[in-house]
């Protein structure tokens, strides 16, 4: 949040459609709501309702993505798949912000090909919750998929990709 936010105020005279990433903490659920027209990791039904509140508020309709947890890693954030369906009934009664699809982040692979499982795994929740009655609209996106392994991620039906490191280059974050 905190390296979105430099990012977005260094750049506020260019015309960016800003996409949050990383784990979100219910209390940066306001600021979020202002800087970034995407944010991919809705994890649970406070934080859905702090960002639609937030939304109604300042008068925006940010995306919202739930993030999954595939793995179960201790590292990683994201509803398990038992609890997105909880979080897509809820998102039913929002009123400004929208829940537009699914984010996942598999365990480092070694190879690409080792994060296909994830990522098929995903489209497979994906297509079995819009059979169950799920809107469409809900989840028409796939944000799965980073700069090692974003063509496996297309093929298994991303939507959307993460490339920040194969354009920018590695991260340097200050501590």
């Amino acid at each position: 949040m905190q390296e979105g936010l430099q990012k977005f105020a260094t750049s506020a005279d260019l015309s960016i459609r800003w996409h949050l990433l990383g784990h979100l903490q219910t209390n940066k659920a306001r600021k979020a709501v202002q800087a970034f027209a995407t944010i991919h990791s809705v994890d649970g039904i406070e934080l859905l309702q702090k960002l639609d509140r937030a939304a109604e508020e300042s008068g925006r309709t940010p995306e919202l993505l739930i993030q999954v947890d595939l793995a179960g890693e201790a590292t990683k954030f994201g509803a398990t798949p038992d609890d997105v369906r909880r979080l897509l009934d809820a998102a039913g009664a929002c009123r400004a912000a929208r829940v537009v699809g699914l984010m996942t982040l598999p365990p480092i692979p070694d190879t690409p090909e080792d994060a296909r499982p994830w990522f098929r795994r995903l489209r497979d929740l994906r297509d079995e919750w819009l059979a169950s009655g799920v809107p469409a609209p809900m989840l028409r996106e796939l944000s799965m998929g980073m700069s090692g392994d974003f063509e496996v991620a297309i093929q298994e039906g991303a939507t959307m990709v993460r490339v920040g490191t194969a354009i920018f280059g590695s991260r340097h974050v200050e501590q």
